[in-house]
């Protein structure tokens, strides 16, 4: 490459006074915050999109969503107070059951949390087909969290 071919010639500005050049610096640094801006753009671009396409439906199309979502979490709710009453009347027959052998509650809560943790860490665990494979799964996904509540400590 020859320096003749790396040169450029100015043009003259319309007032004939002649520009001055931007450092490749400067320039790269012009040319980074315009992609900059055009991203930004481009971003909010969406976001106003995507807030057009819900302000597009009609107020009783959200508000049925809204109450499909207030049913679903009714419905949560009282599927939680089913499980913990049945938590607690498992627990009930379990003391009582334990009583009548005189086993003392602490060994039963001992037993259950060994049960627990056998099963969230046992990946074959089946507990003797006594449970479906669905429930397991369930139970794999949120292994993690489960794991916080079962921690003996």
């Amino acid at each position: 490459m020859s320096i003749a071919s790396s040169l450029t010639i100015a043009q003259p500005n319309p007032d004939g006074s002649l520009p001055v050049p931007t450092a490749p610096d400067a320039a790269a640094k012009e040319a980074a915050e315009a992609l900059q801006r055009e991203a930004q753009f481009e971003a909010l671009k969406a976001q106003v999109e995507s807030l057009q396409e819900i302000l597009a439906k009609p107020l009783n199309e959200i508000l049925a969503e809204h109450e499909k979502f207030k049913e679903m979490a009714a419905a949560w709710d009282s599927f939680g107070a089913m499980w913990m009453l049945s938590q607690r009347a498992m627990r009930r027959v379990a003391m009582d059951l334990a009583a009548q052998q005189g086993v003392s509650e602490a060994d039963v809560v001992a037993r259950a949390m060994a049960y627990a943790n056998q099963v969230l860490n046992v990946e074959d665990e089946d507990l003797g087909g006594t449970v479906a494979p669905a429930q397991l799964a369930h139970i794999a996904r949120h292994k993690a969290f489960l794991r916080k509540q079962f921690r003996q400590g």
